[in-house]
């Protein structure tokens, strides 16, 4: 059984740093079984949950006992709630990032909807977007993912809700994730003073408030624009500052670059889109932006300009609007414009662990009548993907290896196995612990198995043999 404990060492070694949340080794073991049992299940149902995991399923009423947890009716000598959960996610993500060599570190700020289409009892739902752009029930969530080589790791995340009491605006949701991360980032600033920040951004970042709270942590930016009305100075063709805004400054961007990618497009007469190869052109221009150091805050004015670089972005083949970019990072030659276009294209790692964690996790699938404890199931789910983060990382691990061809992988050396293989692999494997230990309970209780169920394992097992 040496497979066992090489298994159990990486899930025990994630979970330790969540430790010091937990009061008393009931809280321990229901922590560990639920985060299992998200992995297993694929899903935030509590009874879904407790089937999954061996311990839980075991017990009367388990998932009874998941949701006194999420609630914190079971915790009352733990800290185990969404805070202190991310908290512990945030340190041991930013542990698994330095892990590395480098002098880079992205940071990809998004939102995205937790949607509820069919709830009507969930506390304090608001109206999200579905992905028709039709209004239903949900909940919104903030989310950082960090970016070193080789590295992801989730460093923040929050579920909030417009109609939930003490609400104050998602642009406050938004400056509180830009100053938590980068208040925990401070001890590797100053171990490393070479260290280089950079938030990446959508459109729906376009926030000189924002912006003004990166550059005053010291750290840089790459922001998609949503504003082309947005007032700017550009540099007309005497070299001159010439006041105006985005879309005047258009007419003065130069062709700095060429590259190649492969992007989710529809070319030419091809009715759907699909991940294929594409010329990409970047043009530039130096733009400068004024604004006031105070926005948003209860202070005196004080207006100050910021030189800026605009980047457009056109795949001339495709079906697709231009991206219009922004950054402080400079961008004077070739090679600085692609690895600006390259750095935003990074912000699809956040589609990639949204859908992962949706699709995977299924946190859409929470179902509690208690906002806190959604917060929490929400957060577990988070704590969980983190562990298949890590663990997709090691993929020369013979473990990880053997969950990945449970998974369905088939080895090639230019297809390593992805977290879904992973996860799926994962979970096979659970449910065969699960399975073990329900037919191990039965044993102990009733002395064998059933005639006839005896029959198929000896026949099935003759079978392998």
């Amino acid at each position: 059984m040496q497979w066992q404990r090489a298994w159990v060492s990486p899930f025990a070694d994630y979970l330790h740093d969540f430790a010091e949340l937990i009061g008393d080794k009931r809280t321990w073991e229901t922590l560990a079984e639920t985060v299992k049992g998200i992995i297993s299940a694929g899903s935030l149902v509590c009874r879904k949950i407790a089937s999954c995991s061996p311990i839980l399923s075991a017990v009367k009423d388990g998932a009874q006992r998941v949701i006194r947890f999420a609630k914190g009716r079971s915790t009352e000598r733990s800290e185990v709630d969404a805070e202190h959960l991310t908290e512990r996610l945030r340190s041991r993500g930013l542990a698994h990032l330095r892990e590395v060599e480098g002098k880079e570190l992205w940071l990809i700020l998004d939102s995205s909807d937790l949607r509820k289409p069919y709830a009507q009892e969930m506390p304090a739902l608001m109206e999200v977007k579905d992905l028709n752009g039709n209004l239903v029930p949900g909940y919104r969530t903030v989310n950082v993912l960090g970016i070193a080589p080789k590295r992801r790791a989730i460093l923040y995340h929050r579920l909030f809700s417009s109609q939930e009491d003490g609400f104050s605006s998602e642009p406050l949701e938004m400056q509180q994730a830009l100053q938590t991360v980068s208040q925990a980032l401070q001890p590797w600033k100053e171990e490393q003073a070479e260290l280089v920040v950079t938030w990446i951004m959508d459109s729906g970042m376009d926030d000189v408030a924002m912006w003004r709270t990166v550059w005053e942590q010291e750290e840089h930016l790459v922001c998609r624009l949503k504003h082309s009305q947005r007032l700017v100075e550009f540099l007309d063709e005497e070299g001159e500052w010439q006041g105006g805004n985005i879309e005047q400054s258009r007419e003065h961007l130069r062709m700095l670059a060429k590259t190649k990618t492969s992007m989710r497009v529809r070319v030419g007469r091809q009715r759907r889109a699909k991940m294929q190869p594409v010329e990409v052109e970047i043009r530039v221009c130096p733009i400068r932006v004024t604004y006031d150091l105070q926005v948003r805050r209860n202070r005196p004015e004080e207006i100050v300009s910021k030189p800026l670089w605009l980047i457009e972005v056109r795949l001339p083949d495709a079906h697709m609007k231009p991206w219009l970019l922004i950054t402080d990072r400079p961008v004077t030659g070739p090679a600085s414009a692609r690895r600006v276009f390259y750095m935003y294209r990074q912000r699809w790692a956040v589609e990639d662990a949204f859908k992962f964690t949706k699709n995977c996790l299924g946190w859409e699938d929470v179902q509690l009548l208690d906002l806190e404890g959604v917060r929490t199931l929400v957060a577990l789910a988070w704590v969980a993907a983190g562990f298949l983060y890590e663990l997709g990382i090691n993929l020369e691990w013979p473990e990880v290896q053997l969950l990945a061809r449970l998974g369905g992988w088939v080895q090639r050396k230019d297809r390593p196995p992805g977290k879904i293989v992973i996860t799926r692999g994962l979970r096979r494997l659970m449910e065969a612990m699960t399975t073990q230990a329900f037919l191990d309970e039965y044993i102990a209780e009733h002395g064998a198995l059933p005639p006839r169920i005896a029959a198929i394992m000896r026949e099935m097992r003759s079978q392998d043999l």
